[in-house]
């Protein structure tokens, strides 16, 4: 749920250049709350799931049920703050707002500048082309010259890439062989991926175990975090042939032959 969030929010910047920001703000803004609320759930499944299933009878330290409990107790309590969201008045008003917006083309009633207004109902083919070419360049500048030891700089190309893979997703009925490009990148994707689960991780692991007297459940917190945190370093040796693949790998939708009939 959050995930589709972040693809509509997406896709509102997409087309930013076609449809005012005006008549997305609102729902854009919404969708962003709402993720929120999604956040520390999604946090927690991907660490119960990913961080303690991949270390699971590989990491000989005691504590590991322990900190598994510790986990899937939190989960349960932020679990029902999400319900409690999800049955809430602003989540009701969102669902119905925002299914009558697309129902009703919201994004084309209203006052739209004449340019906006002849690219909205421009071919969709010149559009889209220029859509993936501008977003292109995003990855390829961040990824470049980025430095490999900086969080921030890799954070910064693991959200290009993300707004990249979506753009292919939103684009993909129009162009053949999107999904075989993006097929490219997903080593550097899963690299970055790695990289921001132990960003959140750390933080993640401090706030379980600060109210727990169980000493074995924090040493084994530590080892997972040395588990993952050695899983990356180990996938950034292999940052430059990632990287490498992307930049060779040839974009499909300025062949002719690629656009769907």
């Amino acid at each position: 749920m959050r995930v589709i969030f972040r693809r509509m929010r997406s896709a509102t910047a997409t087309f930013r250049s076609a449809v005012p920001k005006e008549s997305t703000g609102y729902w854009a803004d919404e969708m962003r709350w709402l993720a929120g609320q999604l956040g520390e759930a999604r946090d927690l499944d991907v660490f119960i799931d990913e961080a303690l299933g991949a270390v699971q009878g590989k990491l000989k330290l005691p504590g590991g049920e322990e900190l598994l409990v510790l986990a899937e107790s939190r989960r349960a309590e932020t679990y029902e703050k999400v319900r409690s969201m999800l049955d809430g008045e602003r989540y009701a008003q969102f669902k119905d707002g925002f299914s009558a917006w697309l129902t009703d083309s919201g994004w084309a009633v209203g006052e739209i500048d004449k340019k906006k207004r002849a690219r909205l109902n421009s071919d969709i083919v010149p559009f889209a082309r220029k859509a993936l070419d501008k977003q292109e360049r995003q990855v390829l500048s961040h990824g470049a010259h980025v430095d490999v030891n900086s969080a921030s700089e890799m954070h910064q190309l693991r959200i290009e890439c993300k707004k990249m893979r979506y753009a292919a997703e939103f684009f993909s009925p129009i162009f053949s062989g999107l999904d075989l490009f993006m097929g490219h990148m997903r080593g550097l994707q899963d690299l970055l991926g790695v990289m921001n689960d132990v960003a959140v991780m750390g933080a993640l692991l401090e706030d379980l175990i600060a109210g727990s007297p169980n000493h074995e459940a924090a040493e084994y917190a530590g080892g997972v975090v040395g588990w993952r945190t050695r899983e990356y370093y180990e996938l950034l040796q292999s940052f430059d042939d990632r990287w490498n693949e992307f930049v060779q790998a040839k974009n499909p939708w300025w062949k002719k032959s690629a656009i769907i009939k």
